[in-house]
């Protein structure tokens, strides 16, 4: 699978700051007159959107299964109705979580099998990986803290430490296995200091 090069997704586990982050790069390219999508996942289109909505609302419980197909239902109308056009277009897109948190809470965490996770990648993002990730990593603990201190609350939230702790390992992992795409960054700084490091990474490699 291709990195594409106006392709940058934000990754982490809750509470970690990614939202703020990709918001805050976007503004950059902005201020560098470049034409930028600022986008996230579950969602980025109508449809994708009213999906986001099942997934998150903390009263459907649901199977892994069931749980995984919409997140990939969701991303097939993001990649086709936003992502490959913007790219075509030479616009910048930067999603707030792509693929790389499909593997972390629905592989790692949940228990689904990495390599169906591979095959249904395939087919739904075909020769489409971000050609940088932004990983913001923080302790569970105080990233849980941080949403409940905002009032967020989903049906993630409401999941034990164990699980975060287990996707928290899934993203360690996959930053191990690919050190050229995915940049680590310490989310347990100030917001100004992120900013920093990820701009200063974006200077150097965006040539």
């Amino acid at each position: 699978m291709s990195r594409a090069k106006g392709f940058i997704s934000f990754e982490g586990i809750e509470g970690s700051g990614k939202s703020t982050q990709a918001k805050r790069l976007a503004g950059y390219f902005r201020s560098k007159g470049k034409k930028v999508i600022h986008t996230a996942e579950p969602g980025g289109t109508n449809i994708g959107q009213k999906i986001r909505e099942l997934l998150l609302e903390p009263e459907n419980h649901m199977e892994p299964l069931t749980e995984l197909l919409l997140y990939y239902a969701s991303r097939a109308q993001h990649v086709r109705e936003v992502i490959y056009p913007a790219i075509l277009d030479d616009t910048i897109v930067i999603t707030d979580r792509f693929s790389d948190s499909t593997v972390a809470y629905q592989g790692y965490a949940r228990g689904i099998d990495l390599k169906l996770l591979s095959r249904l990648s395939d087919i739904v993002n075909p020769d489409l990986k971000p050609f940088l990730t932004f990983m913001l990593d923080l302790d569970v603990e105080e990233g849980l803290k941080r949403n409940k201190k905002a009032s967020k609350k989903d049906r993630f939230e409401l999941e034990a430490v164990e699980f975060h702790t287990r996707v928290r390992k899934g993203f360690l992992q996959i930053a191990s296995e690919e050190p050229e795409r995915v940049k680590m960054i310490d989310a347990s700084r100030s917001q100004d200091e992120i900013s920093e490091d990820i701009i200063k990474i974006i200077e150097e490699q965006w040539r």
